[in-house]
């Protein structure tokens, strides 16, 4: 058996984001839907980042996965359990002024979860 190959940048990304696309089957429909348009809206949105902000980029959206795993446990969602993480003031100061608009308009579209997500914000 040979030495596993590193992925490539292209590859680490398209994995990371069929695993996040995958684990959103474990949702609720209307989250599902809500999370499958915002993960396909943020890949697009920073298929060109530079590679400082691509580095941080993947590795926020593998520790969502990671977080979204242990939340869905094995067999999706379950009744009691939560699911999310609370946003500290520390890491809302962190944010630029349209990273907070847009979490705003995801937790507006959160409120709404019977309406399809608007994927006319392209």
């Amino acid at each position: 058996m040979g030495v596993p190959q590193t992925l490539t940048h292209v590859q680490s990304v398209r994995m990371l984001y069929k695993s996040v696309l995958r684990l959103h089957r474990g949702l609720p429909a209307e989250l599902k839907a809500l999370g499958d348009q915002y993960v396909r809206d943020e890949f697009r949105r920073h298929r060109d980042a530079p590679a400082r902000e691509a580095g941080l980029f993947l590795q926020e959206w593998a520790g969502y996965a990671l977080n979204l795993a242990r939340q869905l446990g094995v067999r999706g969602v379950k009744g009691a359990r939560p699911i999310g993480t609370h946003i500290s003031e520390e890491q809302l100061d962190h944010l630029r002024p349209e990273q907070l608009v847009q979490l705003y308009e995801l937790f507006q579209e959160t409120q709404n979860p019977s309406r399809p997500p608007d994927s006319a914000s392209d």
